[in-house]
């Protein structure tokens, strides 16, 4: 009987043994998101943000990573404030178990982070912010990885498509920021190879302007026939209802930047919209990607999101590199091996062979680049009035 208790007490032993082992094998593996989601008619960190959560959702169905833990997402709100985004970002670098941090789609943010995060060591994930210098810093080794346009790929693509439209003579609507400025260098290096197309002039503008239309005429009188367009969405909103009270002979062609796509540009312009030759650049589309990838992850979002269609998706773009960056960095947890941020930021440097939902990515990141998309990945867009972004044919 002794002997009957002892093995009764023994397999207890080894059962409470092995749900502790369990239990320390599933402890969560934590991603970091510092977004803008306090940004009124903001879409951007909504639309990364869920792009996250599919992945995750796809990863912890078939594993999670690391034999078995599953992967979690702490967002935290910076309002497009860099103080509160510095402070989450130390945070985020005091958690335990938490490997790397998403950014939000504000250049001018994300620009101040890049000296603190390589002082934390904290492996910086951008899937929108477009300044070049984000990556471009100087750091080794470099702890930011971009999946998204930047300015030296957007600003070509955006002049090339003047042409194409045979306006030689464009003239530039620039933000007074980083990101504005970082738009003037990439347009400046294309105009000197680009014999073709003339600068008419630039007009810089603040954040919190409330009128677009004495920059625009300014530009339409120095002979532009098209206008490249670096602004976010409250920005096109105000310069699009203003060019539509003009008379049709005076609405140039609206070439814009994509942060355009970040909030409700579509509903706040409404019918306007319509009168307007407004297109902008983007990287992804669900419309170009792979039918039956597209067909796996709308599954997802419609069972996390109630949202099934295409055209419901709000900043597509954010959608889309976020999923391809989670899928990537979980790819570089199981190649590390460990939690451990030198590490996992080593293994980026050596993932291979990932089919996306971007694209097919050979090796998204080496240690001189790390920017995922190149100049073939970037093309025009325009919209329908239900708010879809649908891809333009490409010109010649």
């Amino acid at each position: 009987n002794i002997m009957h208790s002892f093995q009764a007490l023994f397999v207890c032993a080894i059962l409470l043994l092995s749900s502790v082992l369990q239990a320390e094998e599933a402890k969560p593996v934590y991603l970091g998101f510092d977004g803008e989601f306090g940004v009124e008619q903001s879409t951007s960190a909504q639309a990364i943000e869920r792009g996250i959560l599919i992945a995750l959702d796809e990863i912890n169905r078939a594993g999670g990573v690391l034999g078995g833990r599953p992967l979690q997402l702490i967002s935290k709100d910076n309002r497009s404030v860099t103080a509160r985004g510095v402070k989450n970002l130390k945070e985020f670098a005091q958690t335990p178990d938490l490997v790397a941090m998403f950014v939000g789609r504000f250049s001018p943010v994300v620009l101040e982070y890049v000296d603190l995060a390589h002082q934390l060591e904290m492996i910086v994930l951008d899937p929108w912010a477009a300044a070049d210098a984000i990556t471009q810093n100087g750091k080794k080794p470099n702890y930011i990885f971009r999946l998204s346009l930047r300015d030296g790929l957007a600003m070509p693509a955006m002049l090339k498509h003047a042409l194409g439209k045979g306006a030689g003579r464009v003239g530039l609507l620039l933000p007074n920021t980083s990101w504005g400025r970082s738009n003037l260098a990439s347009a400046e290096r294309y105009f000197h190879e680009a014999s073709r197309l003339h600068l008419v002039g630039i007009e810089w503008y603040q954040w919190g302007d409330k009128t677009m239309l004495d920059k625009y005429q300014a530009l339409r009188a120095a002979g532009a026939q098209a206008i490249e367009f670096v602004a976010n969405d409250s920005e096109a909103v105000i310069l699009c209802r203003e060019m539509a009270t003009l008379p049709p002979e005076q609405r140039l062609p609206i070439i814009s930047h994509w942060g355009v796509t970040g909030g409700n540009f579509v509903n706040l312009v409404g019918a306007d919209l319509a009168k307007i030759d407004f297109s902008v650049v983007q990287t992804f589309s669900f419309y170009k990607a792979d039918p039956e990838m597209v067909r796996r992850v709308l599954a997802v979002s419609a069972r996390l999101f109630g949202l099934s269609r295409i055209e419901q998706i709000e900043s597509p773009v954010g959608v889309g590199h976020a999923y391809d960056l989670t899928h990537l960095v979980a790819r570089a947890i199981d190649l590390a091996g460990t939690t451990d941020r030198r590490t996992v930021r080593d293994a980026l440097e050596r993932v291979t062979q990932y089919h996306g939902l971007v694209k097919v990515f050979e090796q998204p990141f080496t240690p001189d680049n790390h920017d995922a998309l190149g100049a073939d990945d970037v093309f025009m867009a325009t919209y329908r009035l239900d708010g879809a972004i649908v891809p333009l044919p490409p010109k010649g």
